[in-house]
């Protein structure tokens, strides 16, 4: 996929947001079906996210988002991972430690 394609997607997601009555038409919470400039039928999703209708651009379309790191976020239910710091799985000794303050425990 290429850039100018994001780029166009990003900007129908931003227009769809102050059509006039979007808000009152669609509800919150309302997947929104739209084409794009180039045809490309997406849903636009509540939280501000959107997919391909077609399933087959929306697997190529994943592969790529999935080469990138801000994707990769830590697994449900780790601790840990903020400002750099390592994640810690369930299991790990440090994890739900505590605090290491003598005058807290």
């Amino acid at each position: 996929m290429k850039r100018s394609m994001l780029v166009a997607f990003a900007a129908l997601v931003a227009a769809a947001a102050f059509l006039p009555g979007a808000s009152a038409q669609a509800g919150e919470g309302t997947v929104i079906e739209a084409t794009t400039a180039a045809g490309e039928r997406v849903q636009l999703l509540p939280d501000g996210r959107w997919k391909f209708i077609d399933q087959a651009k929306q697997a190529e379309a994943k592969k790529i988002a999935d080469t990138y790191p801000e994707n990769h976020l830590r697994p449900e239910g780790a601790q840990g991972g903020w400002f750099g710091t390592r994640v810690l799985m369930p299991g790990d000794k440090d994890y739900n430690r505590g605090t290491l303050n003598p005058k807290m425990r």
